[in-house]
């Protein structure tokens, strides 16, 4: 599967998802050392995530977002149910999505950096 059809894929399914989100910890609660804190106010939340190769997050939750990849790279995303998807996401790669609940890791050989919006709900 091409990176654009792996992609148009994974937004698909990012954006069919039913299950309720907050059932989870929000990314900076239950990943800390991988989410910072780059901005909290009553409209947005906005973090820096950052996986080093071979990292994951811990399941987590995210409110309807804007996801930019400022360095991209290979993903391996689970969701709550189980089933993963690997995608490989290219430098500067925008997504936005509705709320959702996943965990991700790093299954390639460099840094994968993401600068998260969040709407506050």
């Amino acid at each position: 599967m091409n990176t654009k059809t792996a992609l148009s894929v994974l937004t698909g399914l990012l954006i069919s998802l039913s299950g309720s989100a907050q059932d989870y910890p929000a990314a900076h609660v239950a990943s800390p050392d991988r989410y910072q804190v780059l901005e909290h106010n009553d409209e947005v939340l906005v973090l820096k995530m950052v996986l080093k190769p071979g990292e994951a997050d811990a399941m987590h939750r995210h409110q309807n977002e804007t996801v930019y990849f400022q360095q991209g790279g290979k993903l391996t995303i689970r969701l709550p149910d189980g089933k993963s998807m690997d995608v490989e996401v290219p430098d500067g790669h925008v997504m936005w999505h509705e709320a959702w609940a996943h965990q991700v890791s790093n299954s390639g050989s460099t840094d994968v950096i993401a600068i998260i919006v969040e709407d506050k709900p």
